[in-house]
């Protein structure tokens, strides 16, 4: 099975796709997609464009997806939760089941604690998935949401055997 990791932002995208086969994880792609300075209209268009790309290109069954943050700015976390949507509409077509996580969650899956740093994450992430070197900071965030929702799956199987 292949899961589809997104960090969304209106400006920067980062993905992150990996390959699962029972309880082994293997890195197949990440990446950032980029949508420049234009009208908020246009980068929505580019962050669906580039996800109904890679959708097609590594046909994930599922996708995981961060949550919106509200913080102090509500229009950054507009802008986001658009960026959000235009994500979550690009797998559409290929019918992809779509799993939300809150970054608290994220990093508590991955580091062991909700408060982790963006480079502790990016630490756990090379080492989980057996990486060289550091992947960008946003594919990063990607990856691991993907890893949070592979971790999680894998809980909620060991839990439902464990009750039958």
């Amino acid at each position: 099975m292949r899961i589809l990791g997104i960090d969304p932002g209106s400006r920067v995208t980062g993905y992150g796709v990996i390959e699962v086969t029972g309880r082994l994880v293997k890195y197949v792609d990440s990446g950032c997609i980029r949508t420049g300075k234009g009208a908020l209209p246009d980068r929505l268009k580019k962050i669906y464009l580039g996800v109904q790309e890679i959708s097609q290109h590594h046909q994930p069954q599922e996708m995981a997806i961060e949550q919106v943050f509200m913080g102090r700015n509500a229009d950054s976390a507009l802008k986001l939760g658009q960026a959000r949507a235009a994500a979550i509409c690009a797998v559409f077509e290929e019918e992809v089941a779509v799993f939300e996580y809150a970054a608290r969650q994220i990093k508590q899956a991955l580091v062991g604690k909700g408060s982790a740093d963006k480079t502790q994450v990016q630490h756990m992430v090379k080492i989980l998935l057996k990486l060289q070197g550091d992947p960008q900071m946003d594919a990063s965030d990607a990856l691991a949401v993907a890893l949070c929702h592979f971790h999680t799956e894998q809980t909620n199987q060991a839990t439902r055997r464990g009750s039958v």
